[in-house]
């Protein structure tokens, strides 16, 4: 069969000129206009630094940044003082990777991931290893899948912390998080999970997937380029990072930084409408 070239899409000027089609969405989305609608005034007349609590510019940008920490929260299942705002999931990934490491120094020096992860974890991964740390690598099946009991034999006395991502970036391979999950609870082990291609497109649920710490992008959701968030269990049990970051003690002393809220204020539009429209999605997609 002959693939028939899409209509013209005309372009922004109306000059008919023919735009591209774009199919890089796992590099990036579209900001929906929703997002950059709930954007806007925090460009312009609330611009405040939402550390800055002694008058209403600061309180105002504050609100807003809690106000998305909600929305992100309710898209996996988690609180909301749970959400650590970052500038994508690659610091996500350094923050949950290194400050694991370094926070249970004490339990052991190895961690557990595979060979077709994000080079954010990779990458970080080898940077510990040149640091005296040891870092077991799986190998994926013919499907690009991690097997939980993989991962369950990789497991040895002194290994903290299990990175396996919810999504590949590449092949579109879904791992069964909850099983792994599962096998890391009973080991006594971290589990953190890139999420950055699987949020807001797949449901995830970090209490029923025994998820301890999680990557998120907003740009992979239709939101901007710049925000993401990483998840810190705080219960059940309590996860402690070392921060990578050191400053102002922002993010709960974990991520020190001026926040930047217009993005911030995106990500959690983003989520919401992810959160709303996955399942319709979805079925139109397939």
């Amino acid at each position: 069969m002959t693939a028939q070239a899409p209509a013209a899409v005309e372009g922004p000027q109306g000059d008919g000129r023919r735009l591209p089609v774009y199919l890089d969405s796992h590099a990036t989305t579209r900001p929906d206009p929703l997002v950059v609608e709930a954007m806007m005034p925090y460009l312009t007349e609330h611009f405040g630094n939402a550390s800055s609590m002694d008058h209403t510019y600061g309180r105002d940008a504050s609100e807003a940044v809690e106000g998305a920490r909600r929305q992100v929260a309710a898209l996996v299942n988690a609180r909301a003082n749970e959400i650590i705002f970052t500038s994508g999931a690659t610091e996500s990934d350094n923050m949950a990777i290194v400050g694991a490491m370094e926070g249970y120094r004490d339990r052991g020096e190895h961690m557990v991931t595979c060979e077709t992860e994000h080079r954010a974890v990779l990458d970080t991964a080898r940077h510990l290893e040149k640091r005296g740390r040891r870092v077991t690598y799986l190998p994926v099946d013919e499907f690009g899948m991690v097997e939980p009991g993989a991962v369950r034999d990789a497991i040895c006395d002194g290994t903290v912390l299990v990175s396996i991502m919810a999504a590949n970036n590449e092949i579109g391979t879904i791992p069964d998080i909850a099983a792994i999950g599962r096998v890391t609870r009973e080991a006594g082990v971290l589990f953190h999970t890139d999420a950055a291609q699987a949020a807001g497109h797949i449901p995830i649920d970090v209490q029923a997937m025994n998820i301890d710490l999680m990557s998120l992008s907003a740009h992979k959701m239709h939101g901007p380029k710049g925000a993401g968030a990483l998840y810190v269990r705080g219960t059940s049990p309590r996860v402690v990072l070392e921060p990578i970051l050191h400053g102002g003690g922002q993010e709960r002393g974990l991520r020190s930084g001026t926040l930047n809220v217009p993005a911030i204020v995106g990500f959690g539009r983003a989520a919401e409408l992810a959160g709303g429209r996955m399942k319709g999605d979805s079925e139109r997609l397939a």
